[in-house]
């Protein structure tokens, strides 16, 4: 019997947290606010933090927490501080890329496991047995590695340590996300969380006695974004990657909305739960896979190192913009009684409830919309009537994160996804 692979999917907030574990995760990994590599991201306070490993603890998923700078002297401090307030969560692991970051959690919290970022450039079975002579858990691989690689590697470690790896997201330029580019340019670091992502910009040369002059940079005909990589996606390769002893798919993404999530999430525990099952009935869905997957921005799809070194094809020249198919309008949080504005009898079937979400795009009465589901259907339904507030009829919702009450076609539950279809 093959083992069950981990699901591990990326949460930026409780509320996406709580979608990961809806929609299918395994287990979340999360950021507070400090000591973490996406310090862009809104990230979690202690008392969110809290919460969140609550939510996820009832329900069986496991909370990793992130503590992956490469630290400074300044850092060492408050790390520690960090730590002993972790210690009082009780999260599941500590993801750690840092050897100075590391001794602290073990000296503060040897209760709590201990996971190798893969900014600790993890690319050899030695590697892997010196952390884990170290006291770590888990070792996540270098993106730069094949599945041969990972295979050698899950034969000469320790049966008992844990093996992780990326399996979907966006890939970095540089080697296993160490990147200087955001520090020389705009004074922040990549290493320390402040990454502004340089390598999606476009770039052109400037000749030393000619200012102001500047001349394209082709590496094709097609364009200029030299350092643009398309983003992993392996969706169509489950069994090789169960066959190479991998414990824990990972998703990036800790800066990625809950319909991303969502999204990701579902389709890969769709995939993963049918190729348990049989390979046939892993195939037999692989449209679905496919169509799902594309339903979520995404920079076109690789398969990155997994099947060897990278070439032109992983690259994308004429364009640093996202696919989007779909807008995302916000989760159901609660199911609330029709205000009395509209407090007429329902009739011809229509729900007599209305779904309380926070919005995040605009929509309109009379917008057909889709409700996405954690059991994987898509129901198309109608925007019947919305209310702000005070409980008055309005038209449409105009203000990001407005609290609005929705009346639809169909009635949804709470944690499902509203979401629109992209007009092209």
């Amino acid at each position: 019997m093959r083992k069950r692979p981990e699901l591990l999917v990326p949460a930026s907030s409780l509320e996406v947290l709580k979608t990961a574990v809806v929609f299918g995760a395994d287990a979340v990994y999360i950021g507070g606010e400090a000591f973490g590599l996406r310090a862009k991201a809104k990230n979690f306070t202690m008392e969110e933090m809290a919460q969140g490993i609550a939510f996820a603890h009832e329900r069986g998923v496991r909370v990793h927490v992130t503590a992956n700078i490469l630290a400074h002297n300044y850092d060492l401090e408050g790390a520690r501080a960090y730590f002993q307030e972790l210690k009082e969560l009780a999260p599941d692991a500590l993801i750690i890329a840092d050897p100075g970051m590391f001794m602290l959690a073990r000296e503060i919290c040897p209760e709590v496991d201990i996971h190798i970022s893969t900014q600790a450039n993890n690319t050899n079975y030695m590697t892997y047995r010196f952390w884990y002579n170290q006291g770590a858990k888990r070792v996540v691989s270098a993106r730069e590695l094949s599945l041969q690689e990972l295979k050698e590697i899950r034969a000469q470690i320790p049966e008992e340590m844990e093996m992780e790896s990326f399996i979907h997201g966006a890939m970095c330029i540089s080697y296993s996300g160490r990147c200087l580019l955001s520090h020389y340019f705009t004074g922040r670091d990549a290493n320390r969380g402040a990454c502004t992502h340089p390598c999606r910009w476009k770039y052109a040369v400037v000749e030393e006695t000619r200012p102001g002059e500047y001349l394209p940079v082709y590496e094709n005909e097609r364009g200029t974004y030299i350092f643009n990589s398309k983003d992993l996606c392996m969706i169509e390769h489950i069994p090789e990657l169960i066959d190479a002893g991998i414990d824990s798919f990972k998703i990036e993404g800790r800066m990625k909305t809950a319909l991303y999530v969502a999204t990701v999430a579902r389709t890969y525990r769709r995939a993963i739960d049918d190729c348990l099952a049989s390979k046939e009935q892993y195939l037999a869905n692989m449209d679905w896979y496919l169509a799902e997957i594309a339903k979520c921005t995404y920079r076109q799809f690789t398969t990155g190192f997994y099947f060897g070194r990278t070439d032109e094809n992983t690259q994308i020249y004429d364009n640093s913009t996202y696919v989007n198919e779909y807008t995302y309008l916000g989760i159901v949080g609660s199911l609330v009684p029709v205000p009395e504005a509209d407090g007429r009898p329902s009739v011809d079937k229509e729900p007599c409830a209305c779904a309380r979400i926070e919005q995040r795009n605009k929509f309109s009465v009379g917008d057909d919309i889709e409700i996405m589901k954690p059991d994987g259907t898509n129901v198309p339904v109608k925007v019947l009537a919305m209310y702000d507030e005070q409980g008055q009829p309005v038209e449409s919702c105009p203000h990001s994160k407005q609290v609005i009450d929705v009346k639809l076609s169909q009635m949804p539950a709470v944690y499902d996804i509203l979401r629109s279809k992209v007009q092209k």
